[in-house]
């Protein structure tokens, strides 16, 4: 058996099995419950009118393409914007989220997470950002597995 090499566990090339006959029996289409445009953390700004009086979903860029139900799950009702701890340059993102929560009256934090190692990254610069914010919003972790479910 060949070794795959070093890295993170979450980059392990992998194959999901899905039922097609269960699939099928879902053809509802669901209507997007997206209420901004960007959504991009480095292009979302501080001010956005969206973030006041809002409960706010930090998500990592792969939870919506894992979570089949992302959007009446975790995204309806709120606020979005979308990172990736492990690609992205983070370096701006905890004094930006420390700046969103502080300038705006922020009802609840959502933080969505892949159940992969290097997702824990965006939880932790969440709380960083929370506690620099010096503001106490309730703060929920979803974290979703490989295969689609929810983990907690």
């Amino acid at each position: 058996m060949a070794h795959a090499g070093c890295g993170c566990p979450g980059s392990m090339a992998r194959v999901i099995e899905r039922n097609e006959a269960t699939e099928k029996e879902n053809t509802v289409k669901a209507a997007s419950e997206l209420r901004q445009w960007p959504v991009q953390l480095h292009l979302v700004p501080p001010t956005a009118p969206w973030f006041q009086d809002s409960e706010i979903l930090i998500a990592a860029d792969c939870v919506a393409f894992a979570l089949g139900s992302f959007h009446s799950d975790l995204l309806k009702g709120k606020a979005l914007a979308i990172a990736c701890p492990k690609l992205d340059d983070s370096t701006p993102y905890v004094e930006k989220l420390a700046r969103i929560f502080s300038e705006n009256n922020v009802k609840s934090i959502t933080v969505a997470i892949m159940e992969v190692p290097c997702c824990r990254g965006l939880d932790m610069m969440v709380r960083q950002a929370l506690a620099q914010s010096g503001k106490e919003i309730p703060l929920e972790t979803a974290i979703i597995g490989i295969n689609g479910e929810r983990r907690n």
